[in-house]
């Protein structure tokens, strides 16, 4: 009875310590939230004045640096990981004090790229569901949203070329990158896998589950569709049927998960850009893409690449796209490692700028913070 009694001395002990740790994070978060509040107060004041342009509350190069921080001096026990997603919310709920984000994501609700923008802005941001990656950049560059977010390659099947051809007429910048990590569940109406004859799915994720789909639903007519919560809402009116898709479409649309993580490549990753009208300043770990072209000669992309070599800059992606100019005539998107106000970066900005046929930044941005 001792043992007991001292054991539940102990537990009230410990209980009580966490209540009292309970109140002393709610009192910093608020003291945290009236800080926000005076910076939403100052920044309106400079929009009185008129100086509208010099105004921006969503600040993605300091939250970025704000995240690596925490993660960097993180003493666990919980993982770098989980603590930037609680202090990503913190940061989410205090800018909504200053001016609520409004993001355009592909829809409709329940896709990957919702979730891009969930992670990237907190559960605070005002997500708007559009249908195609075309109106989520005229509703950026309409104003009527001030980011959008778009798929832009997956680690599996490669790049978006939507996305990507989107840039060549549009005057939008990229401002932030999302890294997400994406699981392909089957969801259905039905109990067993034996009763799905039609299975439904975005033609990247039926691309990137196609080996278990081949083993475990080789009869099933794939059929490939917009988004994947549109798959899941398509199942859900259709017995007999299936979708691939994450799991709050399966929540959302009231489907049961047959089967989990049935992507082919366990490290099945999706880079996500966030564009917007502005660029983002220095964070201190940053890319920038480029958009080049060169003449159509022996040796043209060599030296319009050699100036990262002599800068010592690392370029980590280069793609080919049509110019829409021309039969055969292309036009390269490139990322590179740093910043276009870094000192090594400009110089080598400069001398592409002479010697590139085509010579645009899309904009610097902080790298993803994982």
């Amino acid at each position: 009875m001792s043992t007991v009694g001292h054991s539940g001395d102990e537990l009230r002990q410990v209980r009580e310590r966490i209540d009292a740790v309970d109140m002393e994070i709610l009192r910093l978060i608020s003291e945290r939230a009236r800080c926000a509040q005076e910076v939403g107060r100052i920044k309106h004041a400079v929009v009185g004045t008129g100086e509208e342009g010099s105004v921006q509350y969503y600040r993605p190069e300091r939250e970025a640096a704000i995240l690596r921080r925490i993660k960097e001096r993180n003493p666990g026990p919980l993982d770098g990981e989980e603590v930037a997603r609680l202090f990503r919310e913190i940061m989410s709920a205090c800018l909504a004090l200053e001016q609520p984000v409004k993001a355009a994501y592909l829809g409709p609700e329940g896709t990957f790229t919702q979730a891009a923008a969930l992670k990237q802005f907190g559960r605070s941001v005002r997500t708007i569901a559009m249908p195609t990656i075309s109106e989520i950049f005229r509703e950026v560059e309409a104003g009527s949203c001030d980011y959008g977010v778009v798929p832009v390659e997956n680690s599996t099947e490669g790049v978006v070329s939507h996305t990507l051809d989107m840039f060549l007429s549009s005057p939008l910048l990229i401002t932030g990158e999302v890294s997400l990590r994406i699981h392909h569940h089957l969801m259905s109406l039905e109990a067993d896998t034996s009763a799905i004859h039609a299975l439904y799915s975005h033609q990247q994720s039926l691309a990137q589950c196609r080996g278990w789909l081949d083993r475990h639903l080789p009869h099933a007519e794939r059929v490939a569709v917009g988004s994947n919560a549109e798959a899941a809402r398509l199942a859900s009116q259709q017995p007999g049927s299936a979708a691939v898709a994450g799991l709050p479409a399966a929540e959302i649309y009231g489907l049961a998960v047959l089967a989990e993580r049935i992507e082919d490549e366990p490290g099945n990753t999706t880079r996500f850009l966030v564009i917007g009208a502005k660029d983002a300043p220095p964070s201190g770990q940053d890319k920038t893409s480029l958009l080049l072209s060169c003449r159509n000669e022996s040796g043209g992309l060599h030296g319009l690449l050699s100036p990262f070599v002599e800068h010592g800059i690392s370029m980590t992606r280069i793609e080919s796209r049509p110019s829409r100019r021309g039969i055969w005539d292309y036009v390269f998107f490139i990322d590179i490692m740093g910043h276009q106000h870094d000192p090594k970066v400009a110089a080598a900005l400069e001398a592409l700028k002479r010697s590139a046929l085509l010579f645009k930044v899309l904009g610097s941005y902080p790298v993803a913070v994982l």
